[in-house]
C-alpha cells in the first residue's frame, strides 16, 4: 500500500513477476474495507499514509488482523520510526530505493510465516471443534487425565466405576484424535485459554 500510484504501480509489476497475486490499496481506509483474505499474505506498507500514518495502521492490523505480517516501505527512513515498527512486529522495514530482491525475499518470509500463522490457526480450530463433541462428563475425564490423576481416584470423586472412567477416557482419545496421552496434554494446554 503506497499512496503514490507510480510506485504501487512498479511494486505490482514486480510482485507479479514473481508469481504473486497483489493487491493494491491507495489509503489505509480501503485497505481496512476489504475482507481479510484467509490465505496467506502479507502487507507492503508506506510508513506516510495521506489517511492513517503506516504505524497506526500497523497497531490497528495487530489488533484485528494478527496473522498478517507487514514489511514497511518509506522514501523518509529514521530510526525511531523504524524501531517501533520492527518492536511491533514488523517484517522488514525498507528505505525508498531499495533493491527489487531485497523485497522478494522479505515478501517470501513473510508469507510463510503467515502460512504458518494460518496453519496454527486452522489446527486450534479443529482442536475446538473436537473438543466441543465431547459430553460435559468427557470433558470433566479429560480436564482430570490431563492433570495427571489415576482412573480410581477419577472415579472415585465423580462417583462412578472405573470401567466407566476407561470408557469416557477412551471416547476422549478417539472424540480428540489422540495417540496418546502425551498429545491430549498437548491438546489440552492449546486449548486452555491464553495458551496461544
Amino acid at each position: 500500500m503506497d499512496d503514490d500510484i507510480s510506485v504501487r504501480e512498479s511494486l505490482e509489476l514486480l510482485i507479479e513477476q514473481a508469481q504473486w497475486q497483489p493487491q493494491l490499496f491507495d489509503s489505509a481506509q480501503a485497505f481496512l474495507a476489504e475482507p481479510w483474505p484467509c490465505v496467506p499474505s502479507c502487507l507492503v506498507l508506506d510508513i506516510n499514509l495521506p489517511d492513517l500514518n503506516g504505524l497506526d495502521l500497523q497497531s490497528t492490523i495487530a489488533r484485528d488482523r494478527p496473522l498478517m505480517p507487514i514489511i514497511f516501505i518509506t522514501g523518509y527512513g529514521d530510526v525511531p520510526r523504524s524501531v517501533r515498527a520492527m518492536k511491533a512486529g514488523a517484517v522488514e522495514f525498507l528505505t525508498k530505493p531499495f533493491d527489487d530482491e531485497v523485497l522478494l525475499t522479505a515478501i517470501a518470509e513473510a508469507l510463510d510465516c503467515s502460512r504458518a500463522g494460518l496453519d496454527r490457526e486452522g489446527g486450534l480450530r479443529e482442536l475446538h471443534a473436537a473438543y466441543a463433541t465431547l459430553t460435559p462428563r468427557e470433558q470433566e475425564v479429560l480436564a482430570m487425565v490431563v492433570a495427571g490423576r489415576m482412573n480410581k481416584v477419577i472415579a472415585s470423586d465423580l462417583g462412578i466405576s472405573e470401567i466407566t472412567v476407561k470408557a469416557h477416557r477412551g471416547k476422549v482419545m478417539r472424540k480428540m484424535k489422540a495417540r496418546s496421552l502425551a498429545d491430549l496434554v498437548k491438546m489440552s494446554a492449546r486449548l486452555a485459554p491464553g495458551a496461544r
